[in-house]
């Protein structure tokens, strides 16, 4: 098969977008890491912090750095992964992030509004 000329993954995009602009990569994890309460949508949250983890060193860089092995991040980063409060917290700090506590009532009634725009556009 004969590869595209100029075609991006998406993954590769992605990786792109969050290493430009932190702001962004910031926002895009606040959002994800909301799945993490829900199971069936776990899968998406750590898909995101390894690409953020991607896009802020590489995941053997961020590995090294926040003690871990490779193999160790490469598979708790994975849709059926399961990190523990330690590595998340590694991660997170190596990629010059924390985590936070917010009230989920809060970010329920955030999150129905941006639905109730989202549905009203």
């Amino acid at each position: 098969m004969k590869k595209l000329v100029g075609v991006v993954s998406h993954h590769e995009r992605e990786v792109e977008e969050l290493r430009e602009d932190r702001a962004f990569a910031v926002a895009y994890l606040q959002v994800a890491m909301e799945s993490l309460d829900n199971t069936e949508e776990r899968a998406g949250g750590l898909i995101a912090l390894r690409a953020v983890a991607e896009a802020y060193g590489g995941l053997g860089a961020v590995a090294a750095a926040a003690g871990i092995s490779r193999e160790s991040l490469y598979r708790v980063l994975s849709p059926k992964g399961n990190p523990t409060h330690k590595t998340l917290v590694a991660v997170l700090k190596t990629v010059g992030l924390r985590l936070t506590v917010t009230e989920r009532q809060k970010v329920q009634a955030e999150q129905t509004k941006a639905g109730d725009d989202y549905a009203a556009a």
